[in-house]
């Protein structure tokens, strides 16, 4: 059993949350709650939100998966966004969009989040 990752549902995303330092805290639930809002209001409707990894170094590893190649586009003023909401340096906010062609995945809900999530690495393949 893993006691540094939890998972959370917001919405159309299945985030997990994991800490180098420990169980995840409220903070990081509402680093992913924030997350989620930008994504949805600024990427494509095909970005989901898939993992946010707090390192020791206190910076935040928030991990997007997408088919749209212009969502890499918004990451920077993301990361910028999200780094003045939580008083933080901007370079220890970073958001991580990974864009897999639409043959890779299959867009039926639930599955779509699965596959992307395994072509990430952020969960392992179903055997």
């Amino acid at each position: 059993m893993e006691f540094n990752s939890d998972w959370l549902t917001l919405g159309r995303h299945r985030v997990r949350l994991r800490s180098a330092r420990g169980f995840p805290t409220e903070t990081m639930r509402s680093v992913a709650e924030v997350a989620r809002l930008a994504i949805d209001n600024n990427m494509s409707e095909h970005a989901r939100l898939l993992e946010i990894v707090f390192q020791q170094d206190h910076t935040y590893d928030i991990a997007v998966g997408t088919t749209a190649v212009e969502d890499s586009v918004c990451a920077p003023q993301l990361e910028a966004a999200m780094s003045v909401l939580f008083r933080l340096p901007t370079e220890q906010v970073n958001v991580l969009v990974t864009t897999v062609s639409q043959e890779e995945v299959d867009l039926h809900f639930g599955v779509y989040e699965r596959m992307l999530a395994e072509k990430l690495g952020v969960v392992p393949p179903i055997q």
